[in-house]
């Protein structure tokens, strides 16, 4: 695990942030939401096809998630500039905030994960210190939008060409900053205190890229008015 910390576990405060928006004026940070429940997901970059579509899932979950008196925050490895331009032409309800460095990520504790070298005689421990075979291994198709399971890279190229996609120098160079970035979802309440969470791929390789459901989601902010 290194000096990674542990994600935030329910019941524990959620830490201090202020993160420049790329759909609102100035910041937002963990002050300015006080006393309202919020679902904060963080993110990779939009080099992600994967993450871009949770995002957009998001946005159409928002209404139902205010109804349930809960605002909907997107946290995108991704600097706000950048940002603006892609969500200029593809809006959504759902607080967009920047993170260019992950340190947001990093302050909830979602993993990043790290590999072993090849002659290591260390034992693999997903996702902090994982072996590359273990990696290469991996085949997903958590959409059902591919042809067949792949491994995620390959994957990714997919959906990008799909999508009409092309990364920018800023997309790569956010990608070689943080290749390895893992998602995670956490629900906090009115007063700070998380009361839900889900990380990306904690089973393994194979279950990367799988997010929760809108039906999740909103059974975890049903369960705030319990």
């Amino acid at each position: 695990m290194g000096d990674q910390k542990r994600p935030l576990q329910p019941g524990e405060y959620a830490p201090a942030f202020a993160l420049p928006s790329a759909n609102q004026k100035g910041t937002v940070s963990l002050a300015s939401l006080h006393g309202q429940p919020f679902l904060i997901a963080f993110f990779r970059g939009l080099h992600c096809p994967f993450c871009r579509r949770q995002v957009g899932q998001l946005g159409s979950l928002q209404p139902a998630l205010r109804a349930a008196g809960v605002e909907t925050v997107a946290v995108i490895n991704t600097p706000v500039e950048r940002a603006r331009i892609y969500f200029e032409h593809r809006p959504t309800p759902a607080v967009l905030l920047c993170d260019e460095a992950c340190s947001t990520h990093q302050a909830f504790g979602v993993p990043h994960g790290e590999f072993l070298p090849e002659d290591s005689g260390e034992k693999p421990v997903w996702p902090y210190r994982a072996s590359m075979e273990q990696f290469e291994a991996a085949r997903i198709n958590p959409t059902g939008e591919l042809p067949e399971a792949l491994h995620p890279m390959a994957a990714n190229a997919l959906l990008n060409a799909k999508d009409d996609f092309e990364l920018t120098d800023v997309d790569h160079a956010i990608f070689a900053s943080h290749p390895t970035q893992l998602v995670g979802h956490f629900l906090i309440d009115g007063d700070g205190i998380v009361r839900w969470v889900q990380i990306e791929a904690r089973d393994g390789p194979d279950s990367l890229c799988i997010f929760p459901n809108a039906a999740e989601m909103l059974a975890a902010a049903s369960s705030l008015r319990r």
